[in-house]
């Protein structure tokens, strides 16, 4: 089974959800898209089979999201696009592609919803917070 991460190695987000993929026994394919940014059609490929909209998609936190006036109602998805290709910082992370689906994991458990394989085990995330028990099941909250 082949799995893809768009992954941001500074991003906690990012990090939980590669542990939880690795977690489940699997070593998915890891794109890091600073790196090896995804071109503007793939960006949009990966929002719309999220269920997404661009706007969805584009990160504001810690972004020059409102600096470049991307907040403006007259900006067009083709717009917010561009953007996010010319500025990588604005794409929101991560991306997880697998044969059930794909979503954008914020938060990193919802990587759980797309996997066609348990846990292999107990799954803490870096803030301490306890998302898989020990049988390898999703812990409500």
């Amino acid at each position: 089974m082949t799995v893809t991460i768009y992954h941001n190695p500074d991003c906690g987000t990012s990090r939980n959800t590669l542990a939880m993929i690795r977690n489940a026994g699997i070593e998915p394919v890891i794109i890091e898209y600073l790196k090896d940014p995804p071109d503007q059609v793939t960006l949009l490929d990966l929002i719309a089979r999220s269920g997404l909209t661009v706007h969805d998609a584009i990160r504001q936190k810690g972004t020059p999201y409102q600096e470049l006036g991307l907040d403006a109602q007259s900006k067009t998805k083709m717009e917010l696009l561009a953007a996010m290709v010319t500025h990588l910082i604005l794409i929101n992370r991560p991306f997880v592609v697998t044969p059930l689906g794909m979503r954008l994991c914020r938060p990193s458990e919802l990587v759980l919803d797309i996997f066609p394989q348990p846990q292999r085990g107990a799954f803490t995330k870096e803030d301490g917070e306890r998302v898989v028990n020990e049988n390898g099941e999703r812990i409500p909250h």
